[in-house]
């Protein structure tokens, strides 16, 4: 069975980077199950809702080999500039090329202790759950 996964996304850099987290985070839960994550259709903020770093990307993309993750990531506004300050010679984050590229890296068990990582992990966790249970035919729904 392949579960296939739709995603909306706010931003540009998210369109490449959901569907590498998706498959990340279900390739080390389920490696036996394929999972598709088609291109996220992207949709600003306000159409869709009604009214974060880790040690492990040390001297990765141009981030300084003795960065250290903030002591509280969830407070940090400005998270581009944040990188963008870590980053060594002059080089300045790019969230279309680099977030893409970071989230093929960053350490998942440590990211979870960041209270809004680990939500996103838990719900993309039931989310394959949910799929696999939905195509799996010996599972009976009441």
């Amino acid at each position: 069975m392949t579960v296939k996964i739709g995603c909306i996304v706010e931003g540009e850099s998210e369109v490449a980077t959901v569907p590498l987290l998706i498959r990340r985070i279900a390739a080390n839960l389920y490696p036996e199950l394929p999972i598709v994550v088609p291109p996220p259709i992207r949709c600003p903020r306000n159409k869709v809702v009604k009214e974060n770093e880790a040690e492990s990307l040390r001297g990765q993309r141009g981030l300084s080999d003795d960065i250290h993750s903030p002591n509280d990531p969830e407070a940090i506004r400005g998270a581009k500039e944040w990188l963008s300050h870590q980053m060594e010679n002059n080089r300045t984050y790019s969230a279309t090329t680099d977030q893409p590229a970071l989230a093929t890296l960053f350490d998942i068990e440590q990211a979870r202790q960041a209270d809004s990582f680990d939500k996103c992990y838990r719900d993309i966790v039931w989310l394959i759950e949910e799929l696999q249970k939905a195509g799996d035919p010996t599972n009976e729904q009441t």
